[in-house]
């Protein structure tokens, strides 16, 4: 089970919070010996309350298992849990995707994007399932985007194999962002990439929160990497 510290539920003073957790709790159900088994329930996350300032990077750090990504879901909306969760004070019901005003960033980049489809193609999928724009305004708007991810709008004929692992979590980032999401949620990043990839990977997400104001929650077991990026970091444990 785990409890954030009481002294990670306060969030930056005169910012309002763009998410409010209050007594969120979440456990897995599961039969032993087939269907007809005894259930087994196991607490994954016991009775968090939290605030995550509108703007903020908001670091979540521990072991594998702890619930980072368990955390993430219901924040999402992915998965069910007890208690509530306010997005832009807006009450959000247990199990209903929060699209697209919340997205979510991969561990592995490769395994988000079609090996088979150009990047220009990768970046307005998203415009094009929501209809919005024409297809001027959508191309248009996939090359503002190579730019703003830190590749050149040449990038758009390329194919997904020809990308290094990098450059995939730039086009991961930059097709998340498409639909201008309010918050953006980071999964372990940058575990899959090289020091140097990866610290560039960081500062991107530095850089994007300054530009277009978003709040980012950064998951990783890193707690190095998590302290450089990010304004708060909220350690958990099993």
């Amino acid at each position: 089970m785990h409890e954030v510290p009481e002294a990670m539920t306060e969030t930056r003073t005169a910012v309002k919070p763009i998410i409010v957790i209050r007594n969120l709790t979440q456990a897995y159900v599961s039969r032993n010996y087939g269907m007809f088994g005894k259930k087994e329930v196991k607490p994954v996350l016991n009775n968090i309350n939290l605030d995550i300032a509108a703007g903020e990077i908001f670091g979540i750090s521990g072991e594998s298992g702890c619930g980072k990504s368990t955390l993430a879901r219901c924040i999402l909306g992915l998965i069910d849990y007890k208690g509530e969760i306010f997005i832009d004070g807006t009450l959000q019901q247990p199990g209903k995707q929060l699209n697209p005003a919340s997205q979510m960033i991969f561990q592995d980049p490769g395994a988000s994007l079609s090996p088979t489809k150009k990047v220009g193609w990768l970046l307005e999928e998203p415009l094009v399932i929501h209809r919005r724009g024409t297809a001027i305004e959508r191309s248009r708007k996939a090359d503002e985007m190579l730019v703003r991810v830190g590749l050149d709008p040449l990038y758009r004929n390329r194919q997904v194999n020809e990308l290094s692992g990098g450059q995939k979590q730039r086009i991961c980032i930059g097709r998340t962002l498409m639909l201008e999401p309010k918050i953006l949620i980071a999964d372990e990043a940058i575990s899959s990439l090289d020091v140097s990839t990866g610290a560039q990977i960081l500062n991107l997400f530095s850089e994007l929160r300054q530009s277009l104001g978003l709040t980012v929650i950064f998951i990783s077991h890193d707690r190095n990497a998590a302290e450089y990026l990010c304004d708060r970091v909220m350690v958990m444990s099993s």
